[in-house]
């Protein structure tokens, strides 16, 4: 009899996706991997943290309905770093509380021990370790958040800014030649 497999630090689905054995996902049938991206050990993301209906007018006293809505997209050769949350945001409109898509584009850096509120971040985005992005956040295409970060909820962030600080906000531009985040090369490099 052949002696049993060991298993890898990682599960590869068959998107590609790299998937650490030590992430925690709640609400999975709420998350969207877009391929070949990588989520290290202790990340946590909530996809059961929804969008819900509000219930039916004709029944009074009934409880909001969740409805099947992503809760949380991330795009291709995005990289989620050991020990960050991603969360959904959430709002109260018209007297309902709900939590809105999370979406995240493709080659995006996440570092180490971040927290992720935001709504939506675009492609080709760095993210430094122990950065801070509050609720409703929205980060454009080509943006640089440096380490420690604290961006605050409803805050936007135009193409090709630098941000830093506590409360963050934009001390220059990324410069010419700075593509963002390639995340083809980590990926690839990722074994396990």
């Amino acid at each position: 009899m052949a002696p049993k497999q060991t298993k890898g630090e990682y599960i590869e689905t068959d998107t590609g996706n790299k998937v650490s054995r030590r992430a925690h996902f709640s609400g999975t049938q709420n998350i969207i991997l877009g391929g070949r991206t990588v989520i290290q050990a202790d990340v946590i993301i909530r996809g059961d943290l929804s969008r819900t209906l509000p219930s039916n007018p004709t029944t009074s006293g009934s409880a909001p309905v969740a409805s099947n809505h992503v809760a949380v997209a991330i795009g291709r050769y995005s990289f989620i770093s050991t020990g960050s949350v991603l969360r959904p945001p959430a709002k109260l409109h018209r007297g309902v509380f709900s939590y809105l898509p999370l979406k995240i584009g493709d080659n995006v850096f996440v570092g180490p021990g971040c927290i992720i509120e935001a709504a939506s971040i675009g492609n080709n985005v760095w993210i430094g370790k122990g950065a801070v992005l509050g609720k409703m956040v929205i980060i454009k295409e080509g943006v640089r958040i440096l380490e420690g970060a604290v961006v605050p909820a409803g805050m936007v962030v135009g193409v090709g800014s630098v941000v830093a600080g506590k409360p963050a906000r934009v001390v220059g531009e990324v410069g010419v030649g700075w593509e963002g985040f390639n995340g083809r090369e980590l990926w690839k490099n990722t074994t396990g």
